[in-house]
């Protein structure tokens, strides 16, 4: 589970990159033109942290939604 947040369990998702050429229509162009597709992956912001849980101190791998949103308590 190194690549999932412990608090929330959010982990990578799969997506896909898109590589266009051409003008947009509403700009005079006759349209944009899909070149390639390639898969990428969307993987969240983990940080290790020292965090208290039910009164015990360990490290976690947590995303930085979870600690600017205040699920967990930083050990001091």
């Amino acid at each position: 589970m190194s690549k999932f947040c412990e608090i929330c369990g959010k982990g990578p998702v799969a997506g896909r990159s898109i590589t266009q050429r051409g003008m947009a229509k509403k700009k005079g162009g006759v349209g944009r033109k899909t070149t390639g597709i390639t898969k990428r992956v969307f993987r969240p912001n983990l940080q290790n942290i020292k965090i208290t849980n039910k009164g015990t101190n360990s490290t976690a791998k947590v995303c930085t939604s979870c600690i600017r949103s205040g699920k967990i308590t930083k050990a001091s």
